[in-house]
């Protein structure tokens, strides 16, 4: 593992205090050293150096971006109030730019514990979803349509006249998708893919590119693992979650106004809870 520190350190001990798993202390000259059996690879110790003197991985921290004092609140804000799900496509290929940045921006999302080995499968072709979408309505057509296996349908029974109809209820005519795949063995493999999503649909947002999370396609990949091989998933991975995207045909021209969520501040005072208040608690916590 390279690790270096230059003559421009300031021994200000800022990447010392900062390092999560330990793995740096100063040696008898006040010069950081690593151990690299501690290092969880977050490179928190590159991005907090006042003067960017130390280089981790081979990596410059020159030609890390600079990070701003400040955002627009307001703007933010904004862009998380009037983000809707799309079930509108223009049907054509998001242009490569903005597919180009919204594949380099998942690079960047946390993951727990620093565990960076999300898989992304991209339909970034038109062409390509739409082999997926009719490969895929196929399959759950026959399945629909055999007496045997009704009882499979499950949440999908309320669609089920809409999709016999002929209408895209699982894919809503989105160009693209992105289906993202976590190690079984992951710190936190049920919910970096969903912060990932999340991630990537307010980005999306910001880009003028629509977004669905698609849950029908997401039990899709659970009932016909063929699917999964055709995403290239590699074996050892599950799958977290599938997001529809591209070029909205319709818009939102305001934001809703949804009804309040419980919001509450937390007292002092923990009370130990009875033997059937905990067991009641250990259900609705494991229940999915």
């Amino acid at each position: 593992m390279e690790f270096s520190v230059n003559e421009n350190c300031i021994h200000c001990g800022k990447c010392i205090k900062d390092c999560m798993g330990k793995a740096l202390k100063f040696n008898e000259n006040k010069i950081p050293v690593l151990d690299e059996t501690k290092c969880i690879k977050c490179q928190h110790c590159l991005a907090i150096c006042p003067v960017g003197a130390l280089s981790i991985f081979g990596k410059n921290p020159q030609e890390s971006e600079i990070s701003r004092e400040n955002f627009d609140a307001d703007e933010i804000l904004n862009l998380i109030k009037t983000r809707r799900s799309i079930r509108h496509y223009k049907n054509h290929n998001l242009d490569t730019e903005r597919m180009e940045k919204l594949k380099d921006m998942l690079n960047w999302v946390p993951t727990g514990v620093n565990n960076h080995r999300l898989h992304f499968a991209f339909i970034d072709d038109v062409e390509v979803m739409d082999e997926f979408r009719n490969y895929t309505n196929g399959k759950l057509l026959k399945l629909l349509n055999n007496p045997a296996l009704k009882h499979l349908a499950g949440k999908f029974e309320r669609y089920k006249d809409a999709f016999l109809r002929g209408e895209d209820i699982i894919f809503r005519g989105a160009p693209h998708m992105i289906v993202v795949s976590s190690p079984i063995d992951s710190p936190c493999a049920d919910i970096d893919p969903v912060i990932a999503l999340s991630y990537f649909e307010l980005y999306a947002k910001s880009l003028n590119v629509g977004t669905c999370w698609c849950g029908i396609a997401y039990a899709m990949l659970k009932i016909f693992p063929e699917l999964c091989d055709h995403l290239q998933i590699p074996e050892g991975y599950k799958v977290g979650y599938a997001m529809l995207f591209g070029q909205s045909d319709i818009k939102y021209p305001r934001a809703t106004q949804p009804e309040k969520c419980q919001i509450i501040s937390v007292k002092k005072g923990i009370k130990n809870s009875s033997f059937l208040e905990k067991a009641k608690r250990y259900f609705w916590n494991g229940i999915r």
